[in-house]
């Protein structure tokens, strides 16, 4: 599967790189991607919601009117749940929300969603770039050369760069990520993948093992 690699220009720099078809024109998996975003989304819930249970609730143990005779529904506590100040019945308690996949699947996933973004053609793949400094404006001139300066972005780099990194900090549809912090949720949520030339081999390696 051959591919134009483009510069920070937005041109065609005349060289192409040969994507794995392993990887990159693979059928989707739509289950596998379904329970990684799934993993991925639960592992971002932090589980702490709590409410107050009838237990827990400071109040008076007395009975709060005779058993018998009021011809309404009888009552013990005022603790208790019906009753406005009372506690919540069945309410949410901490709980941890994660759960385990296996690294096969995940990884099925993940190339799952590379084929589909290569099927849409929302993949791109850049010349490495490097700025000597981080600057926002930097970044900002390279998304408008790819044209997307309104779409959401993922950059793939090779091997972690501050410079570009902190250059993209500030803007919101982007994100760059090294190869090796790769998910099948960051790739799906872009509207467009950008790969730097860098990032191919490790890409095709962690997902062809």
């Amino acid at each position: 599967m051959k591919v134009a690699v483009v510069d920070i220009n937005g041109k065609d720099t005349g060289r192409k790189v040969d994507l794995s078809k392993d990887v990159f024109a693979i059928e989707p998996n739509n289950h596998a991607v379904y329970l990684d975003v799934k993993q991925y989304l639960a592992n971002q819930r932090q589980g702490t919601h709590k409410a107050k249970e009838r237990a827990e609730i400071t109040g008076s143990t007395r009975k709060i009117k005779k058993q018998k005779g009021t011809g309404t529904a009888r009552a013990g506590s005022i603790k208790s749940g019906v009753f406005k100040g009372g506690g919540r019945m069945f309410g949410p308690r901490p709980r941890n929300y994660s759960f385990k996949l296996n690294k096969n699947l995940k990884r099925l996933a993940r190339k799952s969603a590379l084929s589909m973004k290569a099927s849409e053609n929302s993949i791109v793949v850049l010349e490495d770039l490097n700025f000597d400094s981080p600057k926002t404006k930097n970044f900002t001139n390279v998304l408008k050369a790819l044209g997307l300066e309104n779409k959401k972005s993922l950059f793939v780099l090779g091997a972690s760069n501050n410079n570009v990194y902190l250059s993209s900090r500030n803007l919101k549809g982007s994100e760059v990520i090294t190869n090796t912090e790769l998910s099948t949720y960051k790739i799906l949520n872009a509207n467009q993948v950008v790969l730097l030339e860098s990032s191919l081999e490790g890409i095709e390696t962690n997902l062809s093992k």
